[in-house]
């Protein structure tokens, strides 16, 4: 059949996607595909042939969304040719989740008027109204320096202090430096990092690590022009750093008190191994997906606040997951407004936008009930209990990477749902936002106000 040449255009145009979360989900979609084609080759898996369909799709999806649930054990199921794909999957998702994040922001602002460009350059102190290049060059600068620093101390500590090959510690430090800057949580240990547990040597970088990771380029960005100017930061790097601390503090002593005397998790400990993993793990509960303690040994109480951490997640615009700390902010804020009775919403001396007020509650609850819709699909499949089945859905659709250890034994239905989950829960929240952004369009007429009852 012949294709005129008009008819041939309008079919490009046709399968190139025209919003950006088209691209970004393709972009994504496509390198899972390609990840799980070459985690099922003979060479990937340690043993005779290749990984099955589910165990390569699962860890390819895991490593892309930079979440870190497997249903087999990374460090003897894998080759190190294997270990090497998932580690390059990291980085791939890790990079385009931060490039593609911040480069929405440069689509947003060249979609708005040249007043309100020249009002948000002078408000964010920035020298010009979004230079692509110039993003994605600090994203692999910040990257790179980053994991670079993280993988220097890993490795001497794994050389020096644990006795390890210099080869060997290398490749350890590398790994785990890159996974833990893009919040993966892949070990390349069976019980993760569990056998570190009392070791700040190892605890702390790759916690640092994470944070920073999570914190998100626009605040890494301006951190680095202003850091000591904390009057010319934004409202996002003010709520960032603000809720990080307080969500990192509460998480720790959260955690300490609850655990504090079960033998399974923090009892066996000294004070100070108590508290360096009581924070360790209210800093992977933000997203990284590591463990230095047994979550399936700690009490269901516990499971239900790591449930919220999780669930906020980190920085916008990172490595992290979750719904993000601007948005739960958002929300504080809002509902702090309305028990005080004002009018307007207004967050450290700056007036929020009326639009974000409906991004943030339309997101949340879009989330809640994609949460708590899959919850039901598990239970409908299996006879495993609510706290572990709602832990397990919260960490793949905030793509934190924790379990409780049920992961592997779900069946291939559950396992998929996950996969969806991992997926929607990486792209969704950013791809979510960019759209409703970029649709608003203003109204030309408003129709009569009438207030329902509410309560």
């Amino acid at each position: 059949m012949h294709v005129t040449a008009p008819r041939a255009k309008a079919l490009g145009r046709a399968l190139i996607p025209r919003h950006p979360a088209q691209a970004i989900a393709t972009g994504f979609g496509l390198t899972i595909l390609a990840g799980t084609l070459v985690l099922m080759l003979p060479i990937a898996k340690t043993g005779p042939g290749g990984a099955g369909f589910i165990e390569a799709i699962f860890t390819a999806t895991s490593a892309v969304c930079v979440t870190g649930l497997a249903v087999v054990d990374t460090a003897t199921y894998w080759t190190p040719f294997g270990q090497v794909a998932i580690l390059v999957m990291i980085q791939l998702g890790g990079f385009g989740i931060m490039s593609f994040a911040s480069l929405l922001g440069v689509l947003m602002a060249r979609r708005l008027g040249l007043k309100s460009r020249i009002q948000t350059a002078v408000e964010t102190k920035s020298t010009g109204f979004g230079d692509v290049r110039a993003v994605l060059l600090g994203v692999l600068k910040i990257t790179a320096g980053t994991e670079l620093v993280i993988a220097i101390l890993l490795t001497l500590r794994f050389a020096i202090g644990l006795g390890n090959d210099w080869a060997h510690a290398l490749w350890l430090g590398i790994f785990h430096s890159i996974s833990a800057f893009n919040n993966a949580g892949f070990a390349l240990y069976t019980d993760n990092l569990m056998g570190f547990v009392g070791d700040p040597w190892v605890s702390l970088p790759i916690a640092a690590a994470i944070i920073i990771g999570g914190l998100g380029f626009p605040v890494l960005f301006e951190l680095g022009r202003h850091y000591r100017r904390p009057l010319h930061w934004t409202m996002n790097t003010k709520l960032v750093l603000s809720g990080s601390a307080i969500l990192l503090a509460a998480g720790t002593m959260f955690i300490c008190v609850l655990e504090w005397t079960n033998p399974k998790t923090l009892g066996a400990l000294s004070t100070a191994d108590k508290l360096l993993a009581g924070f360790f793990q209210s800093v992977v509960t933000r997203t990284a997906g590591f463990n230095s303690l047994d979550f399936g040994q700690m009490d269901p109480a516990t499971w239900l606040g790591i449930d919220v951490l999780m669930f906020i997640g980190g920085g916008p615009a990172g490595t992290a997951g979750g719904l993000k700390i601007t948005t739960f902010a958002v929300l504080f804020f809002i509902l702090l407004t309305e028990v005080r009775g004002g009018t307007a919403v207004n967050v450290f001396g700056k007036r929020l936008s009326r639009s974000v007020h409906r991004q943030a509650i339309t997101i949340v609850l879009l989330a809640v009930a994609l949460v708590i819709g899959s919850t039901m699909a598990l239970m409908l499949m299996t006879d495993i209990g609510l706290d572990r089945l709602l832990f397990e859905t919260i960490s793949a659709f905030a793509t934190v990477g924790l379990s409780t250890g049920i992961t592997a034994s779900l069946p291939p239905a559950g396992q998929l749902l996950l996969v969806f989950l991992m997926f929607v829960g990486r792209l969704g929240p950013v791809t979510l936002a960019s759209a409703l952004a970029l649709r608003a369009r203003p109204m030309m007429y408003e129709f009569p106000k009438e207030r329902p009852l509410i309560g």
